[in-house]
């Protein structure tokens, strides 16, 4: 979805949201939902806990939610997945990509609701609306990002961003930030990793090549390895600015970040929606979630960054 069109999409889940407070649930029959997440992290945590808590909220002891973890293996995604497909599980929440592209590959009948993707595109490839599909998006405005960066560091010279490029989520977003750098006459510097063994490497070359402000976005190998890019920035005395709560709190100074458990609560409005009232996720919009400004008061003060007014301290 075109970011211009977030401010509509979140209308659209607050809207649910009203749904969801009338709890409770008539109806006798026994539902099965199967939770799929990648990798236990905060972030995705927080997506599941919104997501079942919905559930067992609106269904109480109609809904038998099933949990599994990956340990941030796409295989062990699809013997998960597979295994719900042979328990003929009602519906299946699919937490981060690879989950959501292994559900996706297993089933074609029975409903699939998305949480912690960044793009739903860039995820499934073209043609995937119209099928058993939708969910929320984890995305925030990445031009509002970008602002944010020559707000609180006007004079910024180069920016480096950093992610894993075997999340192509995570590639969506730098490129975004990129042609907004751009615009703008920010130099800057794409530093990859394949996997977490390669991220203090890569965060000192990123600040070895003169970067003076990192950038990561939404992604999962950072956000489960964020200590060990603090344990390069702080003493090296470069801001990182984080597309979410969940990396700026491990290494960060501040964020525009949603809100993971309002996120998975309105994939779980969806999937009651879906379960209860009948619903085709075919022709149910993609969710997004409204944002905040929050910053690091822990790391801000260690590297002397002065926070306006409008940013929430995190907890």
């Amino acid at each position: 979805m075109n970011l211009k069109k977030i401010t509509a999409a979140v209308l659209s889940v607050a809207m649910l949201g009203t749904v969801g407070m009338m709890t409770g649930c008539n109806s006798s029959k026994k539902y099965k939902v199967g939770v799929c997440q990648l990798i236990q992290h905060p972030a995705l945590d927080l997506a599941t806990k919104g997501f079942t808590d919905v559930l067992k909220e609106k269904l109480g002891d109609d809904v038998e939610i099933i949990e599994q973890n990956a340990n941030g293996d796409s295989a062990t995604c699809a013997t998960i997945v597979n295994n719900f497909v042979s328990s003929n599980v009602d519906l299946i929440m699919a937490n981060a990509t690879p989950a959501l592209a292994a559900a996706v590959s297993a089933t074609n009948v029975i409903p699939v609701v998305g949480t912690s993707i960044t793009s739903y595109d860039v995820a499934l490839g073209e043609g995937w609306t119209g099928k058993n599909i939708t969910g929320a998006s984890d995305l925030a405005p990445i031009d509002q990002q970008e602002d944010m960066i020559l707000e609180i560091f006007p004079d910024v010279k180069k920016v480096g961003i950093l992610y894993c490029s075997a999340e192509p989520n995570s590639k969506y977003q730098a490129d975004v930030m990129i042609a907004e750098l751009q615009k703008d006459g920010i130099q800057y510097g794409a530093y990859t990793v394949t996997d977490s063994n390669e991220i203090q490497q890569q965060t000192q070359a990123a600040i070895g090549d003169g970067c003076d402000v990192l950038y990561i976005p939404t992604d999962n190998t950072f956000a489960n390895a964020a200590e060990t890019v603090k344990n390069v920035v702080v003493p090296a005395g470069v801001p990182v600015v984080a597309a979410e709560e969940g990396i700026c709190k491990g290494c960060g100074t501040v964020t525009l970040s949603i809100s993971y458990e309002s996120m998975g609560r309105a994939a779980g409005e969806m999937a009651y929606e879906i379960l209860v009232n009948g619903k085709d996720p075919g022709k149910m919009d993609v969710g997004y979630s409204a944002t905040t400004k929050m910053y690091n008061k822990e790391i801000c003060d260690q590297l002397n960054v002065k926070v306006p007014d409008g940013y929430t301290a995190i907890a």
